[in-house]
């Protein structure tokens, strides 16, 4: 699915989420690891409530091709 096709505050949040989670994974153990937590939560019900999933485009392929283009945009 082509990078266009989504909102750029989609793109950005999904791009976020997974930039936060990898913070998260590899935050070392004695690290306070609520605020990314938190911060994966808050992104998580940006994604899920955004108005896109509501058009006819927002099908589940579409999230996974959201998930797959947000995850070339991180870099661990």
């Amino acid at each position: 699915m082509d990078a266009n096709a989504f909102p750029h505050d989609l793109l950005e949040a999904q791009t976020a989420w997974y930039a936060t989670y990898w913070r998260l994974a590899n935050a070392a153990s004695d690290q306070g690891t609520t605020g990314h937590r938190r911060r994966l939560q808050q992104l998580s019900r940006l994604i899920a409530d955004h108005p896109y999933w509501q058009t006819p485009a927002g099908t589940p392929a579409a999230r996974m091709a959201l998930k797959e283009l947000a995850r070339t945009h991180v870099r661990p």
